[in-house]
């Protein structure tokens, strides 16, 4: 039977980036994806990048464009009761965040990939994990196949196969949902502001950001049970700009949606991440609300953390790092779970609760008044150093 030394499962930007590192030390990397490429590379995700995250794609050697074309951000604002409060990141914290489209990262890591990665993977089976002798099965154009691999890399996303090979016996899972989505719109339109603008309204969240300089993305709070076909241009423009300033309203372009999409929120963690030769990695094995932007950076964290423990354990060096692989790893993905939560809770409306209203007004109140506060803050949103 053929074999190899790392299968990744997943061609999103954990499993390419992984397998980009581990090509680099010299190491024999398959990558499993059931989707085209052409697929993979159209979702909209994620486009605020750490800047540990943008050391790691550098060190991948997949960093030239995203250096070249990224959008650099010394801070953040927060709008509510018509003010806004801006956040330095720079001053508070010592670093800056990047806006890069994950389209992109993804576009750039497809290039670099070459054939590694067998696209349209389908029937995807793992087995053998726990006893050490790791066996994934699957299915393409060219017929069955099965390969044998010293480690399996799940980075296949919340539902993949990976996560749920585990016998549930194993592992314990966590899991908060929330009772809102974001309605997110796409457009050829200049961004409304320079950095990003999180607005707390009595009608709902409201978010303004970018993709480049000529490309926004903006997002609006909406029932769960909204359709995209709820919300035409023309009352989403509208809606967005009830929940802004109107200061920042006034100097918003509108145009033409190149993409919508609506998305449910959910804080999901998944303990332990290593089962035997499985490993998880990425939303595989945690999920956060976007309103902290930690999804794809909790992914590269944990693409640094297996980059460590697998080049030491393939080159027989120890393999202590694998062994607290879980342990490192989860004890950064609890941060950026708490962050993401509070700072949700902060910016959203549950219901219809003028109490809890308030006390986020009192809340966002404090957070402009006390520097130690916007210093915590910052510290989170640019994200936690590794220890």
């Amino acid at each position: 039977m053929a074999s190899t030394q790392v299968l990744i499962i997943g061609a999103g930007p954990s499993g390419l980036l992984l397998s980009l590192l581990l090509r680099r030390e010299g190491f024999d990397v398959v990558v499993l994806e059931r989707q085209t490429r052409e697929y993979v590379e159209s979702r909209i995700r994620a486009g605020l990048l750490e800047w540990d995250t943008v050391k790691l794609f550098e060190e991948a050697g997949v960093g030239a464009r995203l250096r070249r074309e990224g959008l650099e951000h010394d801070g953040v604002e927060l709008a509510f009761d018509d003010r806004v409060l801006r956040i330095d990141l720079q001053s508070l914290a010592g670093r800056s965040m990047m806006v890069y489209g994950q389209t992109e990262i993804q576009k750039d890591l497809g290039d670099a990939a070459g054939d590694t990665v067998v696209w349209e993977a389908k029937d995807v089976a793992v087995s053998g994990f726990l006893e050490g002798k790791p066996q994934v099965s699957w299915n393409d154009a060219r017929g069955a196949h099965r390969l044998e691999a010293r480690y399996v890399i799940g980075c296949d996303g919340f539902h993949g196969i990976a996560r749920a090979s585990v016998p549930a016996d194993r592992i314990r899972l966590y899991e908060r949902v929330y009772p809102f989505g974001w309605l997110g719109l796409l457009s050829d339109t200049p961004p409304v502001n320079p950095e990003l603008i999180y607005a707390n309204h009595e009608r709902g969240f409201a978010l303004c950001s970018m993709r480049s300089a000529t490309r926004s993305r903006y997002y609006v709070q909406c029932p769960l049970e909204d359709r995209v076909e709820d919300w035409p241009d023309s009352r989403f423009w509208d809606e967005l700009r009830s929940r802004l300033p109107p200061a920042v309203a006034q100097r918003m372009v509108t145009g033409e949606s190149i993409e919508k999409s609506i998305a449910p929120l959910r804080s999901f963690v998944a303990e332990p991440m290593r089962f035997g030769s499985l490993l998880l990695a990425g939303d595989a094995a945690h999920i956060v609300p976007p309103t902290g932007a930690k999804g794809l950076n909790l992914a590269a964290s944990d693409v640094r953390l297996l980059h460590e423990a697998l080049t030491a354990e393939l080159k027989g060096q120890s393999g202590k790092l694998l062994e607290e692989y879980s342990t490192r790893a989860l004890a950064r993905v609890w941060k950026a779970t708490r962050f993401s939560w509070w700072f949700t809770t902060l910016m959203h409306r549950f219901g219809d609760d003028p109490f809890g209203y308030r006390l986020q007004q009192s809340e966002l109140d404090y957070l402009a008044g006390s520097e130690a506060a916007q210093r915590s803050f910052a510290e989170n949103y640019v994200g936690l150093p590794f220890r």
